[in-house]
């Protein structure tokens, strides 16, 4: 018998035997009306369909071996929910922790390396020697205008830079042109050190705003992914007025707690290298007669040389290199461990309100009562940090125990303003001016004192009161510079954006250090005197606003411009907005969207009745008008919240 035969032999032979099988499954199935059910039924199937086969379970089940189609019993919805949730917060914190080590990095670098620099280039020895007739002392009066002067225009540029680098990459720029002012060391010429010089001027304000809205941001968000169930945060709508108070609290108190470190990593240069060619306060001090608040200027008669031995230059390049790479670090620390304050669909957004409007908005934010009231205390800010560097520790410590000695008075600062900015978490408990009017007593009766007294110079047993002196003057800068930065996210809370608002606080910041900068040879009295009038003038105003608050006195709004999202590179729907949430919604818009629905049905009547474009376009028009006045102007107490 041939092969083809047999394999014909062979199927007629199966198919008969299976026949009777086959009927009465297919009875079966008539009788269940399941046309599946022969699949469930055991048996083998017809010869050669053996690579069809189905998997089947220990009870003959085909559905039992198909289990992982179906949804996994072990899968715990919440529970994964709540993972998810959970790294969301701690990527927030480790952009907080992030930010603020690399801002703490950047400026250790600038502030140790700029006080190393001047005291070196003040020496009338290493002018001579190093560098002849270059005029270093000409070059640093022309580096230190470049860097008080040039945030006076901040506010023109500040929103602009921010919005179109946005703000993680704002962070990373400045501190990259704090690492060119590092760079510019190794080679100490008019063209390097001056355009450097310039350049940290027009990044102070950017980096300092960049800074506080980021801080500000992690803040919300972090409420956001903590309360995730809420609906309001599932329907992306404007969250209870103060339900972020507690996050921003202690994201700005830790901000600061590792920022004011920077004064301590600043004297590193100082303590480990400097030292130890400087002379004693007995030379550097031989010619002073004078300190304290009888004094004028600085330190009138420092000797003009300070140094013992001049520094070798290559001990001078190693330390300026390890500076370098901790400039390049502060810098990786943005790139890669900061995320990102905000979806790049909403910096688009932000953007397509036009340039000119993004100029003209930091103007129109001052039309708020509360910032122009906040402004005195603002400018006294400036005013406190620059007096604590150039005439507590200077005109008080040094002039009276030698430069050797700053690094220590340096150091209790830093540490005090650090350890007591902690002591802003107070506002978690006590009433919100309680911190920033503490601050502020605090340098009133420092400065009393201050103003009537004159140290004895070369006195070295005046170390321990200057020490306190600085330790206490620390404690109320903490509470100062904590206490603004909380405020203004505790009063703003409902603008998704604050680099407008923190723009105008630090304006006025560097308005107050240039102001520093022109009277630096009034006498000491002028000065303590124009700190005091500054301070209680702002403990005034900071009463008035809170008292207008407490009287739920309207502020006047800026007029915020709706997106043009008619953007070259985006496609946009101009009816319908994509990147829109509810919490871009005004409250106008929101009381008017009940009646949208109704205005439509009306205009669809009146386009039907005339059959004609001349109501359509009329209806347009108005409903037009109608959205864009709702996007600009916010009514009541509510601002319009603008998505980044």
């Amino acid at each position: 018998m041939s092969l083809r035969q047999t394999a014909a032999y062979n199927s007629l032979l199966s198919f008969i035997t299976s026949q009777p099988e086959r009927e009465g499954h297919h009875q079966m199935a008539e009788a269940a009306g399941n046309v599946y059910s022969e699949a469930e039924q055991p048996g083998a199937p017809p010869a050669g369909d053996t690579e069809l086969r189905q998997p089947v379970g220990q009870d003959g089940n085909i559905q039992e071996g198909m289990d992982f189609l179906g949804p996994n019993p072990e899968y715990d919805e919440e529970e994964e929910e709540r993972k998810y949730y959970r790294r969301k917060r701690l990527a927030v914190v480790k952009n907080v922790v992030a930010a603020s080590v690399a801002g703490m990095i950047t400026y250790s670098i600038y502030m140790g390396l700029l006080q190393m620099q001047l005291i070196l280039h003040y020496d009338e020895t290493y002018r001579e020697v190093k560098y002849g007739s270059l005029g270093l002392e000409d070059i640093d009066n022309k580096m230190l205008m470049g860097i008080n002067v040039t945030p006076i225009i901040s506010l023109l540029y500040t929103p602009v830079l921010i919005r179109f680098l946005g703000t993680k990459w704002m962070m990373f720029l400045a501190s990259g042109i704090y690492a060119l002012f590092v760079s510019t060391n190794y080679w100490e010429r008019y063209y390097t050190l001056v355009p450097s010089a310039v350049a940290i001027g027009v990044a102070i304000v950017p980096l300092w705003a960049s800074l506080g809205n980021y801080i500000t941001r992690m803040a919300q968000q972090y409420y956001e992914f903590v309360n995730y169930k809420d609906e309001h945060v599932q329907e992306q709508k404007k969250a209870p007025k103060g339900a972020s108070h507690r996050y921003v609290i202690i994201f700005q108190s830790v901000f600061f707690i590792l920022f004011h470190l920077s004064l301590v990593f600043a004297e590193f240069p100082m303590v480990l290298f400097l030292n130890h060619y400087l002379h004693d306060y007995n030379h550097t001090l031989h010619n002073v007669k004078t300190c304290g608040a009888e004094s004028h200027g600085m330190i009138v008669g420092l000797n003009k040389t300070v140094l013992k031995t001049l520094p070798p230059s290559l001990s001078l390049i190693q330390v300026e290199s390890v500076l370098m790479g901790a400039a390049f670090l502060s810098m990786i620390i943005f790139l890669t461990l900061c995320g990102a304050a905000y979806r790049p669909a909403e910096e688009i957004d932000l953007r397509s309100i036009g340039w000119g409007n993004i100029f003209q908005l930091p103007f129109k934010h001052l039309r708020d009562y509360r910032l122009r009231l906040l402004c005195p205390f603002f400018i006294y800010s400036g005013f406190e940090t620059l007096f604590a560097v150039s005439g507590l520790i200077l005109s008080y410590g040094v002039c009276s125990m030698g430069m050797e000695n700053l690094w220590a008075l340096v150091v209790a600062y830093g540490l005090s303003s650090s350890l007591c900015s902690s002591l802003s978490l107070l506002l978690l408990r006590l009433p919100r001016p309680v911190p920033l009017l503490a601050g502020g007593a605090v340098h009133l009766v420092v400065l009393v004192g201050l103003m009537c007294w004159s140290p004895i110079p070369r006195d070295l047993t005046l170390l321990p009161l200057m020490l306190a002196l600085t330790v206490v003057w620390g404690l109320g800068s903490a509470l100062n510079k904590t206490g603004l930065s909380t405020l203004l996210g505790m009063l703003y809370e409902d603008k998704e954006r604050l680099d407008f608002v923190y723009t105008i606080y630090h304006w006025c910041q560097a308005i107050a250090i240039f102001i520093v900068y022109l009277w630096s040879g009034l006498p000491m009295r002028a000065k303590i005197a124009i700190l005091l009038a500054t301070l209680i003038t702002a403990g005034l105003c900071y009463w008035l606003m809170e008292r207008r608050l407490a009287k739920n006195v309207p502020f006047r709004l800026p007029r915020i411009p709706r997106p043009r999202h008619k953007v070259k590179g985006y496609r946009y729907l101009e009816e319908d907005d994509s990147d829109e949430s509810e919490s871009e919604k005004s409250e106008e818009e929101e009381d008017e969207a009940g009646g949208a629905s109704e205005d439509e049905a009306i205009g669809e009547r009146i386009s039907l009745d005339s059959n004609s474009s001349t109501g359509c376009g009329v209806r347009g028009r108005r409903r037009r008008k109608r959205r864009e006045d709702a996007y600009e102007q916010a009514g009541g107490a509510g601002e319009y919240v603008h998505t980044q």
